[in-house]
């Protein structure tokens, strides 16, 4: 197996992406022009992908639109860490060459991106985005949980037929592959989509004389993606270092004292770099530069963040909204207060 793709390109106004001639392409890059053009000029793509491209040009839109929100998920959950899922887009993608090893930063961007497909493409087929997709058409008639019967009605997410297709497309590739590196792939794949499912929740419209709820109508709704994101984090921290089995069938912990991951967890096979300095082989943008807080003890301390180096303190000037208050009717009215803080920043590498 050719390592991996060096990461997600996207842009906000025009999704496509072109690849640096050193690095191999994936589904990753997929953009919302044509399917055909798309499809044809997209490197990196086995067979089966390509025929889905052509095939489902909608649903390829739907997950080109929806990069950008697990991207963002992802960056919001290592906000205050060394690692913080930062972008390379001057080397035309997103992750460089981080991906081209197998740590745990890479067991979550698989598990991310894979749920952020299938949460994308439900939450299309839910709006009446696609032709291929709609409601959930299972959940019809009468049901009943821990409160009573209900009807089903509304429109339930149809999230196993997201999950049926982004594991036919996001998988294809490794599936032909089947090494080390493609069985961790599938498996945090696989744990990105049952994040997803894990939190369906039953939502309820009540019916009946001055709200009495003698009769319920209710549809199964994704929750919001956060709750998906705080889940692989923390999964993330307990992830579980592996090595393939005898078979080159599946996993077995790499270290005697490590649990046998299950199908929830993360796996990845090698150590992270401390992400300290910049360093162009293994992907790190190192924390120089970066802000850290000067009273933590935490990960976002200056003394973790900067990793011995010390910060500088600048001191800057901010605008918030203050005293505000409510003038009937109606409106709010605030006054601008402007505030002296100091900002610290790590001292890049000497």
């Amino acid at each position: 197996m050719h390592l991996l793709p060096s990461g997600i390109c996207f842009y906000l106004s025009v999704a496509i992406c072109w690849l640096t001639a050193e690095i191999d392409a994936s589904w990753w890059y997929m953009g919302t022009l044509g399917s055909q053009v798309m499809c044809d000029n997209i490197p990196g793509l086995v067979n089966k992908q390509r025929q889905l491209c052509r095939q489902y040009p909608k649903m390829m839109q739907a997950i080109g639109a929806g990069m950008k929100d697990w991207i963002s998920e992802c960056q919001y959950q290592f906000r205050n860490h060394r690692w913080n899922c930062n972008t390379t887009a001057r080397d035309h993608n997103l992750f460089g060459r981080l991906l081209l090893r197998s740590s745990r930063e890479v067991a979550f961007v698989y598990a991310i991106s894979s749920a952020g497909v299938v949460y994308t493409l439900a939450q299309a087929c839910s709006q009446g985005e696609l032709d291929s997709c709609s409601c959930d058409p299972t959940k019809k008639g009468s049901s009943q949980d821990a409160k009573g019967s209900f009807n089903w009605g509304g429109c339930s997410d149809h999230v196993e037929h997201a999950i049926r297709f982004s594991q036919a497309f996001v998988d294809a590739k490794e599936r032909k592959e089947r090494d080390a590196r493609a069985l961790m792939n599938l498996h945090n794949n696989r744990a990105g989509r049952k994040a997803v499912k894990r939190f369906m929740t039953l939502e309820c419209k009540c019916h009946g004389v001055s709200g009495s709820c003698s009769v319920r109508t209710c549809w199964l709704a994704m929750a919001d993606f956060r709750r998906t994101g705080d889940h692989l984090r923390k999964r993330y921290n307990g992830a579980v270092q592996v090595a393939v089995n005898q078979y080159g069938t599946g996993f077995t912990a790499a270290h005697t004292h490590f649990k046998r991951p299950s199908k929830n967890d993360l796996v990845y096979l090698e150590d992270s770099p401390d992400y300290c300095i910049r360093d162009h082989e293994s992907g790190s943008m190192g924390t120089g530069g970066r802000v850290c807080n000067r009273t933590s003890r935490g990960v976002d301390g200056c003394e973790v963040m900067c990793c011995g180096r010390g910060y500088d303190t600048s001191r800057v000037s901010r605008t918030t909204k203050c005293e505000c208050k409510f003038q009937w009717c109606c409106a709010v009215h605030c006054r601008d207060c402007h505030q002296q803080v100091d900002v610290h920043t790590c001292k890049g590498q000497t």
